[in-house]
């Protein structure tokens, strides 16, 4: 896959490349060696490198071969540049280009090039050198050597092309963490932080050099490519079999026939289900199965018990997955028909190929299971990367913000999972052993509502069994959180800047001490004491044993029901919202951009929340709150319904932005520029704020009714 703009620097598919030369003038000098080395997913790649020797049309000045040792005799056999090419650009072709200075290799290529009448074909390009000032401006020099010493990066075989490649593909290595604490993660993000090095890019043109930082986007030409929207648009839950059917291990494969054929279905599970099963005790038997016990065994295969063919284990998949992770789960273990399972791990249908045969999608399905089935960080951070390009081309296909922010926070949650998953494999690693009991990570806030977009960070909580052993167990856990933490940041979710993370104590704990949290919570009297707690009502479980989180979060909402004062508290620690218009009624911007979260949406998204909390709507999703508020007869039916209709607005808006920002290197965020939206969308935004403006009303009116 072509790197696009929304690419990490970490999962970059890249080549670095470095040469020698005739001398210091590209318009003038002639390549005496080339190497090509290739960082593939983010990793550097030293078992097949390209290094060739080439013969220049000119002989070799003594002072350059007093700096790469390479002389005429050395050269007097090696190939010319025009034979050296198409193996050459074979490699380079399509890919980010990454070096020292590489604005002058590139610039010496296309000279190269015009001579031996050969097409030149421009390609995206990183210039580590101005990575460096950008990432350390003040720093003494940025040469290649004052580079490594910086970096703590071993210098090999210096002013040799593979030496100095490789050297300077280990700088941008090292170069990414103190990339990501300036906000720079992707590649639009970096190529445009080079850009604004003026005074750098104006001595490299003076020079004669290739500019290495043009403006993002080429990439992403293709970037509103249609996709089949419909395994975008349903989930799991839509398409399944329902309830799910079982058959005990011990019973005749006659028996399994004639339940097949009675419930035209292509498959039972074998188990002592239903309630309660789960698919580590679960297998599965399928027409296929049937078919070869026939084939292999005869008649008397009808009187041998289904345990004996049943497959396990039992590939299953989560009822609120979009059909799309199915789809491609299905894909990759070359299977036909999955469990399907609740947020407990609970078997509550099943799904065959056959339910979603009508479902036709192209290769992005794929991305679902990619972040599940990712080997490291690297990987984690390519399939990541797609994000991006799959929510272009749905909001291409005209989908509402509120589905793209679906389809964001369930893959949100499949890296979260994800990247514990690795932290366990990480805390084997360091000989920490297995998770000393049951434990559940969870997301909160937007991600646990289903309702975040591009601009995000990480809201986690750790939940984990109650024993006698707590503190030891903690200690564990908190190992664990600051590696998935560490995962998520590198791979393109920023640490909380609010320190909401699994990592930090007041975010994990034994399900007692989160019991009693929970109650101290309820009790408590000032808004202060109570800061991100509204949040934790928003939460799911996403990896580990989810019966914990869903338990507790049930628990909560119980502990809360009709707690007037803890919900108003819950309204106050919000805070009031920005104001959306100026005294003469225009939109009050900020450099020509409004902030709709916090002019509008986390004043309509807290509210919702307080609301249900009070009145013990157990949901998760602003609509589904808004709703069943509406569904109490409370009042304010009309004022509900257009905060609902306020919400969509602000994800319509807000999306489209982020898109259009992260396309131009701009990291996105929540903000719109109001000057650029047309006539209808500012009609529609200006309609959305209004609609906010008795809010705060509205939701102490509400909180106090029966």
């Amino acid at each position: 896959m072509a790197a696009g703009n929304a690419t990490p620097l970490i999962g970059l598919d890249a080549v670095v490349i470095d040469t020698e030369t005739t001398g210091l003038d590209p318009r003038k000098a002639w390549i005496v060696e080339i190497a090509v080395v290739r960082l593939g997913n983010g990793r550097l790649d030293t078992d097949a490198p390209f290094r060739r020797l080439v013969r220049p049309g000119k002989p070799i000045p003594r002072q350059a071969t007093r700096i790469h040792g390479i002389d005429d005799a050395a050269v007097a056999t090696a190939p010319p540049f025009a034979e050296v090419w198409p193996e050459l650009s074979s490699r380079i072709d399509g890919a980010i280009v990454i070096g020292h200075s590489v604005g002058f290799d590139l610039a010496v290529l296309k000279r190269e090039c015009e001579r031996a009448r050969i097409v030149w074909k421009q390609t995206r390009a990183l210039d580590v050198r101005l990575l460096a000032e950008v990432a350390a401006p003040d720093l003494a020099g940025y040469s290649l050597e004052n580079l490594a010493a910086w970096l703590e990066v071993d210098v090999e075989n210096r002013h040799s092309a593979l030496g100095d490649a490789l050297t300077a593909a280990r700088i941008f290595q090292a170069l990414l963490p103190k990339l990501r604490a300036h906000g720079i993660r992707t590649l639009a993000e970096a190529e445009r932080a080079c850009g604004a090095l003026t005074k750098a890019l104006d001595q490299q043109r003076r020079a004669g050099w290739i500019e290495a930082a043009g403006p993002p986007g080429a990439a992403d030409a293709d970037a509103t490519t249609r996709v089949d929207s419909y395994p975008y648009r349903h989930r799991v839950r839509d398409v399944m079999s329902a309830p799910a059917k079982f058959l005990a291990p011990d019973a005749p494969l006659a028996d399994l026939l004639k339940r097949m054929a009675e419930e035209r279905v292509s498959s039972l599970f074998v188990g002592f289900g239903p309630a309660g099963q789960r698919p580590e005790s679960t297998g599965i038997v399928t027409e296929r199965d049937v078919m070869r016990a026939l084939a292999r065994h005869g008649a008397a295969a009808l009187q041998m018990t289904v345990g004996e063919f049943a497959s396990r284990p039992l590939a299953v998949v989560a009822a609120d997955a979009f059909a799309f992770v199915a789809m491609a789960r299905m894909n990759r273990l070359r299977v036909r028909h999955l469990g399907v399972i609740d947020d407990a791990r609970t078997i509550v249908g099943a799904l065959s190929a056959r339910d979603l045969l009508r479902l036709r999608a192209e290769d992005s399905i794929e991305l679902g299971d990619e972040i599940a089935e990712a080997a490291d960080v690297h990987a984690l951070g390519q399939a990541w990367a797609r994000l991006p390009h799959v929510a272009r081309g749905l909001l291409a296909e005209g989908f509402s913000g509120l589905q793209i922010a679906a389809l964001v926070s369930h893959q949100l949650a499949a890296l979260t999972a994800r990247a514990a998953a690795l932290a366990e494999e990480r805390m084997r690693a360091d000989g920490r052993g297995e998770p000393p009991c049951r434990y559940a990570l969870a997301v909160l806030g937007s991600a646990g509502r289903g309702e975040s977009l591009l601009a995000m960070d990480q809201d986690n909580v750790l939940i984990f069994a109650d024993s006698d052993q707590a503190v030891e167990h903690d200690r564990w856990f908190e190992a664990l959180g600051a590696h998935a933490a560490d995962i998520l940041h590198e791979v393109g979710v920023p640490y909380c800047k609010g320190g909401v993370m699994a990592k930090n104590a007041q975010w994990r704990g034994s399900v007692s001490t989160w019991r009693r949290r929970i109650g101290e919570w309820v009790l408590r009297s000032t808004p202060e004491d109570i800061l991100a707690v509204d949040i934790f009502f928003d939460m799911r479980g996403v990896h580990g044993d989810g019966a914990l989180a869903e338990q507790l979060w049930r628990e909560a909402f119980d502990a809360a029901k009709g707690q007037t004062a803890f919900a108003k508290l819950l309204v106050d620690s919000a805070g009031p919202g920005a104001p959306a218009f100026t005294f003469l009624g225009g939109f009050k911007s900020d450099s020509g951009r409004i902030d709709l979260k916090r002019t509008g949406l986390f004043g309509l998204v807290s509210a919702a929340r307080a609301l249900a909390i009070c009145h013990h709507v157990v949901e998760r999703s602003t609509p589904a709150r808004l709703a069943g508020i509406k569904a109490l007869g409370i009042g304010g039916a009309q004022d509900l319904d257009a905060l609902g209709e306020a919400q969509g607005v602000f994800l319509d808006l807000m999306v489209a932005q982020q898109i259009a920002d992260m396309e131009r290197g701009i990291p996105p965020s929540n903000a719109v520029e109001v000057k650029r939206l047309p006539a209808r969308d500012r009609d529609r935004l200006r309609v959305a704020l209004k609609a906010l403006g008795h809010l705060d009303q509205l939701t102490r009116d509400l909180l106090f009714k029966a």
